[in-house]
């Protein structure tokens, strides 16, 4: 009973990529949105850049097209699918739910953090660049380099 409850969720992925329903229609949207969006960005620009190495300087090869275009379909499709696979639709309900959670700094408290980090990047880089000249002038000195 207990299998049968748990194996609910955790439909295996070929099974997802031929169903056409979405998991969970109203949580996690903004993150699963977010996620299809990087995936088909990943996708289109691999296609891209396929069709580009294919196509070379052939500027008639229709090969080259039906093969970017294909694959940019099924990769389409498998992003939409992914985020609703129950596995990771849940994991990205999770952390749209945990991302609600966290407090978020206010504009004044983000501009001061940001200075802080700056001064600091600076300082520290003025202090090795001072560090590395006194150390060249020391091993100059005693002979070790020139």
């Amino acid at each position: 009973m207990s299998r049968e409850i748990a194996g609910t969720n955790n439909s295996p992925l070929s099974r997802e990529l031929v169903s056409a329903g979405v998991y969970k229609p109203n949580q996690g949207r903004i993150v699963r949105q977010l996620t299809c969006l990087a995936i088909w960005i990943i996708v289109g620009l691999a296609c891209w850049a396929l069709y580009s190495f294919m196509r070379g300087g052939d500027s008639g090869s229709s090969t080259a097209s039906i093969t970017a275009g294909v694959l940019l379909a099924a990769g389409i499709w498998t992003g939409f699918r992914l985020v609703n696979w129950p596995r990771f639709a849940d994991f990205l309900i999770a952390v749209e739910a945990e991302m609600n959670k966290v407090t978020w700094p206010s504009k004044d408290e983000l501009v001061r953090a940001a200075f802080v980090v700056i001064f600091t990047i600076f300082f520290l880089a003025i202090s090795l660049f001072l560090f590395d000249i006194i150390w060249q002038q020391v091993f100059s000195a005693i002979g070790v380099t020139m």
